[in-house]
């Protein structure tokens, strides 16, 4: 179905969808695409590198479909009334998941893939340029951009390499990863987020069976992990395995357990030690995953993905020992979301919070569909000031930045924490001009 013909990806500035959408454009095919925020007139930076790569945008309205089209791709997230689907069925094209193109697109190749609840799009990353700087000439789909092969013209999500090795990120978050069947894979970690803990471990025990040659795999204690204790450093960290010395300058635990995933599947394929600590060394981190936005007047400002207690909990744990407080602003990615995790966040936040730390809850980012909107983002402010935590509800971008400008102090650090929105990143950037 894939050789070289036109596809049509409706949501195509989604993270997943704008990996894909290059991917296919580099094994020769033609790709429009439409997204909603086009028709409201945004356009996004991955939109204006979409448009470099080769894709043609259309009005999300079935226009960008033709009887010629060998296939529209759609995500879970797009409904079965959207216009670009119901313009299909007309048309008699073929209606898609982007997970199963992909499972497609890399079939017959030799295929990593990355999952777990935490950590996959750095897993991905990390593994994926440890092959590109051991020759190995990777062909990468990831679900995050990797800051080494970003640039002004590049969004960074994947690497288009020439050879049969391949590493994809497989996502759990709608079962989709199932539908892939590597020779190797990495389960990171499991938590419950999209699915009940229970229903998650099944899930990745069902995935691990359709592997073919090997996991490094969280479903059991992996030997290399007992007694890791990696030296934390403000900006990185080190650790030893196997006799071999590992240097990284991303921050946090979660990172060196993220490196040490890699370092463990990297020499399941064969690739010396050395060159993966020479790698690692070199990585320079994935985008929005505690990513440096600026600093001013002795505050420093990052922008993270964190969504859910698990992210939160590692993110707030990376940056407390190194700042005399956190103030962050979060903003909830769903309404299911945070109806499912309001206990575990209450209880998490009331873990982690120092009596000067500060947690600003925006509004619940709102894709639109169809959603059941009962639940408030003040319902869990209230859980949290009832618990101790000092927490404020903040109604919109302006109310945040004043939430946190009015109590900054030197040393202290913010954070813009989120999925989804993808007007975290100026947020966090207005917040660096207002403590200018």
């Amino acid at each position: 179905m894939i050789a070289g013909g036109h596809y049509h990806l409706t949501g195509v500035a989604g993270v997943g969808m704008s990996a894909l959408a290059q991917a296919l454009i580099a094994v020769g095919c033609r790709v429009s695409g439409s997204d909603r925020y086009c028709d409201k007139g945004q356009e996004l930076d991955v939109v204006k590198k979409l448009r470099l790569a080769g894709v043609a945008f259309h009005p999300q309205d079935g226009s960008g479909i033709t009887a010629t089209t060998a296939g529209i791709v759609v995500s879970t997230a797009i409904e079965d009334d959207n216009s670009d689907i119901a313009a299909a069925k007309r048309q008699g094209v073929p209606v898609v998941h982007r997970a199963k193109m992909l499972a497609e697109l890399v079939a017959g190749r030799s295929c990593v893939a990355v999952t777990g609840t935490s950590g996959k799009s750095t897993v991905t990353g990390m593994i994926g340029w440890i092959l590109d700087h051991a020759g190995k000439d990777p062909f990468v789909v990831n679900g995050a951009p990797v800051l080494n092969w970003a640039d002004d013209t590049r969004i960074g999500n994947v690497r288009a390499g020439k050879s049969d090795l391949c590493v994809v990120e497989a996502d759990e978050s709608d079962r989709s990863l199932l539908n892939f069947f590597p020779d190797w894979a990495v389960i990171t970690n499991m938590s419950a987020d999209h699915f009940s803990l229970d229903e998650t471990v099944e899930l990745f025990r069902k995935f691990k069976s359709q592997v073919k040659l090997g996991t490094v795999d969280a479903l059991d204690t992996i030997p290399a992990v007992r007694g890791f204790s990696p030296q934390l450093l403000a900006g990185g960290s080190r650790f030893a395995y196997a006799g071999v010395e590992f240097e990284l300058n991303v921050p946090g635990r979660h990172n060196a357990e993220n490196a040490l995933h890699a370092v463990l599947l990297c020499g399941k394929l064969g690739i010396p030690a050395k060159t993966i600590s020479d790698a690692l060394r070199r990585f320079k981190g994935i985008h929005r995953r505690l990513e440096l936005v600026g600093s001013a007047n002795g505050v420093t400002v990052v922008d993270d993905y964190a969504h859910n207690t698990a992210k939160i909990r590692a993110a707030w744990e990376t940056l407390a020992p190194h700042h005399g407080s956190i103030l962050a602003v979060w903003r909830p990615h769903g309404y299911k979301p945070l109806t499912m995790m309001m206990e575990d966040l209450v209880a998490m936040f009331q873990e982690v919070c120092r009596p000067q730390d500060l947690i600003a809850v925006l509004p619940v980012y709102d894709a639109g569909g169809t959603a059941n909107r009962t639940v408030r983002s003040e319902q869990l402010v209230e859980r949290l000031a009832a618990a101790g935590v000092k927490a404020v509800a903040v109604k919109d971008y302006d109310e945040a930045v004043a939430a946190v400008v009015s109590r900054i102090t030197p040393g202290a650090i913010a954070v813009t924490m989120g999925a989804r929105d993808p007007d975290l990143p100026k947020l966090a950037r207005r917040i660096v001009e207002g403590v200018g």
